[in-house]
């Protein structure tokens, strides 16, 4: 049988005692026993109880008020010291492992030539001594014959290692049973009574008490470590709130109602119920980082701030530790760790812009996130888990970037599960006067200036522009203008826009001018004098803005 306890029980064989009729409950004297003291002298015999009971206080003082880190130093001084006083060979502290149920030597001291006791007896290695120590009951043995037959197991371990005699109590933690505390003897039989188990006991409680201050104390210390991790982390999430999640735009909807919007809006819509990857293909300025974050707004991680990564504003040798994070020591300059972006965004979404520009040294990397959601920090060998999703862009032709070897292709393939193409600006010109009346309100709101309308010559030139910057552009011309701009009607210098990015299927001036005068009107519910009526809003007079219409051969439906 495997030494898998130094903890022995109690029997019905201990019928030369005189202290008990029940063999099961009795208690036999340890040294200082009362048959040694008996056969002492009185004065003897009460100096051997005076010395005991002087060890155990010594003992009990040693951990008033001591600090928690040296708790385990004096435990280990506290057994040998009562392994001595007990006259015993052996010592041991033993608590429950609350996964698997085995008993763990956690203390132990040891007389010299006397066999060690295992560090773990597992679970069902001794189950007469166990379902005993589970109830609460003490077991002692003078020798492994008083064991009742039900112990054989117990008795059969004593024998094969020499083990003469043992006492064991329940060893408890805020009257919750979590070990044993055993002493046995190699050397000679030791007579148990009630008075040393009693004495035995008190220096038990003495090492649990310790023991649950410790336990406390690390608690407390854990506790609070967990509390500044979630603090920095808030802090870093504030941080980065305020540096990197200014919407371009004031609101979180794409401004729009053309057939081009509605369906991006709609495949949005059903990808945002999963946590599929996304890439969004699409020109610089078409609003691709606004189309993101209308997909995690419609996500079950909607709680959690979305993160954003620009690819293309990093350079290549902190894109690692600014993507993964990093230790203290890393590289030089690196003085404290810093956790990374997608450790940041864990049960989140992670926004990586300009996904093109990763040097292919990372993508390895981030192809192992998407796939088994695992990274280390730079520095570092521990692996790290993120349940992240990722939503990528790019103005680039990923495909060409693979065929020249500039891409993965598995990593394409990972991103490519389910593309959104953002339309140019050109392609969809129904959203421009939308758009301009909201970024009108956006900036003016901001400067102090309040547009009542729009000058019509600017606004016929905004839609037969090309727009190669696209939203961007007319957001920056629009600034620029609206500066320079006084009164209540929004112009614009013309000649400060680019024609060269005007395309070849540009709509006449006529028919934009056209357009524009049928959605002013249909705003105004055909009103065109007096106050919010079309002259107004266009910024013509009333009798000019009528002999446009009748040019432009527009008329009131019926």
């Amino acid at each position: 049988m495997n030494d898998r306890s130094g903890l022995a029980p109690d029997s019905s064989a201990l019928a030369e005692t005189t202290l008990a009729s029940d063999a099961a409950d009795r208690f036999e004297v340890a040294a200082p026993s009362k048959a040694l003291e008996d056969a002492l002298s009185p004065k003897a015999a009460a100096n051997s109880r005076l010395a005991f009971e002087q060890a155990i206080a010594d003992l009990s003082a040693k951990f008033v008020n001591l600090p928690p880190d040296q708790v385990d130093r004096e435990i280990a001084s506290g057994l040998e010291i009562l392994t001595h006083a007990l006259g015993t060979d052996r010592t041991n502290l033993g608590q429950i492992d609350a996964k698997t149920g085995d008993l763990v030597v956690t203390h132990t001291w040891t007389r010299p030539g006397v066999p060690a006791f295992a560090p773990r007896v597992m679970k069902g290695v001794l189950p007469w001594l166990e379902k005993r120590l589970m109830r609460g009951e003490i077991s002692f043995a003078q020798r492994p014959s008083d064991l009742p037959p039900e112990a054989a197991v117990e008795r059969a371990y004593m024998e094969s290692i020499g083990e003469k005699s043992s006492l064991i109590l329940p060893f408890r933690v805020g009257g919750k049973i979590l070990g044993g505390f055993a002493t046995d003897s190699f050397r000679t039989h030791t007579l148990w009574d009630e008075e040393t188990i009693a004495r035995v006991q008190t220096a038990a409680d003495v090492f649990a008490n310790a023991l649950a201050r410790k336990r406390a104390d690390e608690q407390l210390r854990d506790l609070l470590t967990e509390i500044r991790e979630l603090k920095d982390r808030l802090e870093r999430e504030n941080v980065y709130l305020r540096q990197e999640m200014q919407l371009e735009y004031s609101n979180s909807k794409m401004v729009g109602n053309s057939a081009a919007v509605r369906e991006v809006l709609q495949k949005a819509e059903q990808v945002a119920r999963t946590d599929s990857a996304v890439l969004i293909l699409g020109e610089t300025g078409t609003g691709k980082e606004l189309l993101a974050r209308i997909i995690h707004e419609m996500s079950k991680r909607k709680d959690r701030a979305m993160v954003k990564v620009n690819c293309a504003a990093l350079p290549s040798t902190l894109m690692e530790s600014e993507l993964f994070g990093r230790e203290k020591g890393a590289y030089t300059g690196a003085l404290a760790r810093e956790i990374g972006r997608f450790e940041l965004a864990d049960n989140s979404t992670i926004f990586l812009d300009e996904i093109g520009e990763l040097p292919l040294e990372l993508q390895s990397k981030l192809l192992r996130v998407l796939q088994e959601g695992e990274f280390e920090r730079l520095g570092s060998s521990r692996t790290l888990h993120t349940d992240v999703r990722v939503i990528a862009a790019t103005n680039r032709s990923l495909q060409t970037m693979v065929t020249e070897g500039k891409f993965r292709e598995d990593l394409f393939y990972r991103l490519n599960v389910f593309p959104i193409t953002m339309p140019p600006l050109r392609e969809r010109r129904e959203d421009i006067p939308p758009l301009v009346w909201h970024i009108l309100k956006d900036l003016g709101d901001r400067m102090g200036k309040n547009i009542q309308g729009i000058h019509a010559p600017t606004m016929s030139k905004f839609q037969s522009y090309g727009w190669p910057g696209n939203v961007r552009e007319l957001r920056n011309i629009i600034e620029r203008n609206l500066i320079l701009n006084h009164g209540e009607i929004f112009h614009a210098q013309l000649e400060t826009m680019q024609t060269k990015g005007a395309t070849k299927n540009q709509r006449g001036v006529e028919e934009v001018e056209r357009d524009y005068f049928c959605q002013v009107l249909e705003s105004t519910r055909w009103k065109i004098r007096g106050a919010g009526g079309a002259a107004e809003v266009t910024g013509l007079k009333p009798t000019t803005l009528e002999a446009r219409l009748k040019k432009l051969g527009i008329e009131r439906p019926a």
